[in-house]
């Protein structure tokens, strides 16, 4: 999907979740006063919920139902969302839109404390990397905290092993808006974990006790978890990509960009608690990337 009709289409989502909220307003100019501070409060808040305007600098003014957006973004896009964020909150009668663009605009460094936005932002990475860890076929040899400042995220606990730690951390890593990982948890002691037979790899236990789970891990809860993990991962246009489950079998197909992320997608669903193997014979690149 063109990224541009991508956010697009997420700009108009999340402001109509949170513009849904709003009735009718008496024509009272107290409450007329009242409903446009309302609404600024609403638009406001979308542009702090959107990775993609939180780099900008959006002042939001409402008089009569007409929203005044005045300040500087990046991209011409981003320009656009802000404007589609606007209209699409209940109440907003027009949307004088006086961005300016500079494409070498970078916003001063956020004062302490952090702004609402960055808070929203640290809250959705550590909820997804917590998601993430549950869902690995690793999660039961994982006891960990995670923690998130600034988008710099700290795992603490044990790992039953190497594997799983490594993992953890290259799932953190792949989580949209991290910054840097600090991969605190400890090793647990030798003999206190579930050691693999003789010839058998860590990976192969790890497979193992997933097909021993697999009775009560379902082809759809795959199929929720691999689309999620996806969609949570930076490098792999996770809403591009269709999944299907068989069994166990994962199917990948639909549209990338490279191999590198057919890579990624692979490993990515791989390591999902249940998965016997994924089948990424549907994906294929671009062709207007293939002939860059």
């Amino acid at each position: 999907m063109n990224t541009k009709i991508r956010k697009l289409m997420i700009a108009s989502g999340v402001a109509l979740a949170l513009g849904t909220t709003g009735g009718a307003f008496a024509e009272d100019p107290m409450v007329g006063t009242a409903n446009d501070a309302r609404l600024e409060a609403r638009i406001s808040t979308t542009y702090d919920l959107s990775p993609h305007l939180q780099a900008g600098d959006i002042t939001v003014s409402v008089r009569g139902g007409k929203a005044t957006l005045t300040g500087t973004v990046s991209e011409d896009i981003n320009k656009e969302l802000a404007e589609q964020f606007a209209r699409n909150v209940e109440g907003v009668t027009e949307v004088d839109n006086q961005l300016v663009i500079d494409a070498n605009y970078v916003r001063p460094k956020a004062a302490e404390p952090p702004s609402f936005g960055d808070r929203i932002t640290d809250a959705t990475i550590t909820a997804a990397v917590k998601s993430k860890l549950q869902w690995t076929r690793y999660a039961k040899g994982l006891d960990t905290e995670v923690s998130t400042a600034s988008g710099k995220v700290t795992l603490e606990g044990t790992a039953e092993s190497q594997a799983a730690k490594d993992l953890a951390e290259r799932l953190v890593t792949t989580t949209p808006g991290v910054v840097s990982v600090d991969n605190r948890p400890m090793l647990k002691e030798p003999g206190t974990a579930e050691e693999p037979g003789a010839g058998e790899t860590a990976m192969d236990k790890a497979r193992e006790v997933a097909a021993d789970t697999g009775d009560y891990i379902t082809d759809s809860w795959i199929t929720t978890k691999v689309k999620s993990t996806l969609i949570w991962s930076s490098g792999v246009s996770g809403r591009d990509i269709s999944v299907t489950t068989d069994d166990g079998v994962v199917a990948l197909s639909g549209k990338i960009d490279s191999e590198a992320e057919r890579e990624l997608a692979v490993e990515l669903a791989q390591e999902l608690r249940g998965v016997k193997s994924v089948d990424a014979s549907g994906l294929a690149v671009s062709p207007a990337v293939e002939n860059r």
